[in-house]
């Protein structure tokens, strides 16, 4: 009998399955937040799930090897260069051989460096654009990189335009040479220049061959950069790339393998990082955590832990022989590394992720102002690539989330809340009419404060108050972040503020008042501030009253300001409208004619559509998007309608049952798209079809070939003969 305490069992993990040949360099969109996206690239030798890493491995020392790589630390995919196997005679023939898989011992997707960082380093390379592509194709490398011309800093324009220009004419002579076998990197160069960054991009984006464009895009020659901690440049480079790059490719910020630097970057875009921090660091007796480097002769002991130094004290570490501990080093960086990556997916997925990059700027001086930097880009975009970028990222995000979030230094920037609170400005509009029937112009403006949430226990009975005494008064509600108007009270992140109660006890500045009603162009209007008190008497007949007009101002507002409905369809979805309440007096469901038509989000305060609400509204305000590839010629419109998407003829049999609308299946979609919020479907004729949740926006759309464009709730078709 085996003693269970001495015994270790070792589950050995299973080779990957190749992905079928029509998938094969495709990349997915699985889930979004603003920027950041869970994405899944396919290739033959399984999938990279990203955000990740691919480990730099050396062919010639393996501190830890690629085997165990895979085994332990679950890692899907590596990268090693192409050009030292090149040149080195045993390791060229056997890979030529065998293949590299089996000269490096991984079962998973490896990708290969070309030789440029070689050149940036020792000034030159000795083989050529076409021979390095050959060779990565002949020893069956997954993802190879073409051979660009590395743009340094230092270098002047003239310079830095050329090695666009070349790495440029290079391009479609490298995608030619890799045909069908090799899916390639095309890097992006331009230095510190926010043009030729965005130049590069488009140009490496739009080339092509018979066998289609690059499978990834690289930025190339940032590893000055970050060696001297420059990560304002290196941001500013990668929202400059981005602004023209395809959004159906993954993002690899090429050299970058810092702990440190992964939330950030992921929240700006980047989808796959590389490097040999694991190991380097490790031989220079360095251990890396989430929020920085360590020196392990400077601790007694270990400032972050991991499976891998739970066995060891840091002097007891300190104490093995250099090729021991630098294996024991490289072991915990590497786990460190696969568990800050997952830390920013799950992250992703709870729509948490700026929180934790803003989380990690407070550990280094440069990233932090860095980051301060990029709040500059969100809040005052220029023109430039760089805006371009950042306005993308604000209109992507979903405005409404659930769950709390803490009151920092930093939350007023969070791009979610710049987004609603762009919207608010945009959409929002007084009521059309007051709970007595009256039209006349509002009298007063009431600011509740001094109450927390939730408002509708805190603060309702003294708004019906107020109401009730005068009906012409507009209600907002003052929080720690700004005003919000009293029919949005139960939308996150404004109703779940984590702080003290002495956040709510801190009224706003009058002049920061005002400077709120300027943007509501209430400005005019004159407005009293109330903490609310104890329970009035209200005559019972009005309370009624009342507490509907609140509710249906609350419904249409959702609707104009989340989905984009004009104020004046809202009211007409609205005519008549009742509705099932919680025991806290939360709608629940509401029905025009007995009709269920939408259902209020506890969760976030958001509006969810029925198949019923969708089809009201497509009848009431009837068209399509435009086509893809069409630009749009007319006016901009501050309630554009609820976002549609449009699907191709075949896709509607199974998407009017309910089936989910996948990429590659639609023809255009409306740019006011918000992954997250509700849009209908719709076919060539702008006949409803479904109604359901984006999974990305409608640039992406018109991209994406692989993967979930819209997840359906309901298919209007279900009770038809097809």
């Amino acid at each position: 009998m085996t003693d269970s305490c001495s015994s270790h069992v070792v589950n050995t993990r299973p080779n990957p399955a190749p992905c079928r040949p029509q998938d094969r360099g495709k990349f997915e969109i699985l889930q979004k937040d603003g920027s950041a996206r869970i994405g899944r690239l396919h290739t033959n030798h399984g999938m990279l799930n990203t955000p990740m890493l691919l480990p730099v491995v050396n062919p010639n020392i393996r501190t830890i090897e690629p085997r165990e790589m895979w085994e332990k630390y679950r890692v899907d995919g590596l990268i090693t260069n192409s050009y030292v196997i090149w040149k080195h005679d045993d390791l060229s023939k056997s890979a030529l051989e065998n293949g590299v898989h089996e000269l490096i011992n991984f079962p998973g997707v490896i990708v290969t460096d070309s030789g440029t960082f070689q050149s940036y380093v020792y000034g030159d390379v000795e083989v050529g654009v076409e021979e390095i592509i050959n060779f990565q194709r002949d020893i069956g490398v997954d993802i190879g990189t073409m051979l660009d011309v590395f743009g340094r800093p230092e270098m002047s324009r003239e310079e830095i335009e050329s090695a666009v220009e070349i790495t440029a004419d290079r391009a479609p002579i490298s995608l030619d040479l890799a045909g069908d076998d090799l899916l390639l990197n095309g890097p992006i160069q331009g230095g510190l220049h926010d043009d030729l960054r965005a130049l590069a991009g488009k140009l490496m984006g739009e080339v092509n061959s018979t066998n289609g464009g690059f499978t990834i895009h690289p930025i190339g020659g940032i590893v000055p950069l970050m060696e001297n901690q420059r990560y304002k440049d290196l941001f500013r480079i990668l929202l400059s790339a981005k602004s023209t790059l395809p959004p159906d490719r993954p993002i690899h910020l090429f050299g970058c393998g810092h702990p440190l630097l992964f939330p950030m970057s992921i929240a700006l875009g980047v989808d796959i990082f590389d490097s040999a921090a694991y190991a380097l660091f490790a031989r220079g007796n360095r251990l890396l955590t989430p929020t920085g480097t360590v020196r392990l002769d400077e601790i007694t002991e270990w400032p972050c832990n991991s499976s891998e130094l739970f066995n060891w004290t840091p002097e007891e570490v300190r104490s093995l022989d250099s090729k021991e501990r630098e294996k024991v080093l490289a072991r915990h960086n590497l786990e460190v590394t696969q568990s800050e990556l997952a830390r920013c997916r799950e992250s992703i997925r709870n729509g948490k992720i700026w929180q934790l990059a803003e989380e990690r700027s407070h550990s280094s001086a440069q990233l932090r102002e860095a980051f301060l930097w990029v709040l500059d880009q969100l809040e005052d975009p220029d023109d430039g690539p760089v805006g371009v970028s950042s306005l993308r990222m604000i209109s992507s995000t979903n405005p409404v989330r659930k769950g709390g979030e803490n009151l920092v230094e930093d939350i007023d920037d969070r791009p979610h809340i710049l987004h609603f609170k762009s919207l608010l400005a945009l959409r929002w509009r007084i009521p059309g009419s007051w709970w007595n029937g009256s039209l006349s112009d509002p009298k007063r403006i009431i600011i509740i404060e001094g109450a927390c949430p939730p408002w509708r226990d805190s603060s309702l009975h003294t708004v019906v108050s107020l109401l009730e005494e005068i009906p012409e008064s507009i209600i907002f509600i003052s929080t720690p972040i700004g005003l919000i108007p009293y029919s949005l009270e139960d939308v996150s992140p404004w109703s779940h503020i984590d702080g003290s109660d002495e956040i709510w006890d801190s009224p706003l500045d009058e002049d920061d008042i005002l400077d709120e009603l300027i943007e509501f162009d209430l400005s005019d209007i004159p407005f009293i501030r109330v903490t609310p008190g104890p329970v009035s008497e209200v005559e019972e007949r009005r309370i009624g009253s009342i507490y509907d007009w609140i509710d249906r101002c609350s419904i249409v507002d959702k609707l104009s300001v989340l989905n984009g409905l004009s104020p004046s369809l809202g009211c007409k979805l609205t005519s008549g409208m009742t509705s099932r309440k919680s025991k806290t007096r939360r709608m629940v469901n509401v029905y025009s004619d007995g009709s269920h038509i939408f259902s209020p989000r506890l969760n976030d305060g958001g509006i969810s559509l029925t198949l019923n609400g969708a089809k009201i509204i497509n009848e009431l305000s009837p068209g399509k998007p435009i086509h893809f590839g069409v630009d749009y010629d007319g006016d901009e419109l501050d309630h554009p309608g609820i976002a549609k998407v449009m699907i191709v003829d075949d896709a509607i049999p199974f998407v009017g049952q309910g089936k989910n609308v996948m990429q590659g299946y639609v023809l255009g979609a409306d740019p006011h798209l918000i992954p997250g919020q509700p849009c209908l479907v719709v076919d060539s004729n702008g006949e409803l079809v479904a109604h359901g949740i984006p999974m990305t926006t409608a640039r992406e759309m018109a991209f994406l070939t692989k993967g979930i464009a819209v997840r359906v709730r309901d298919g209007a078709l279900k009770n038809k003969n097809n």
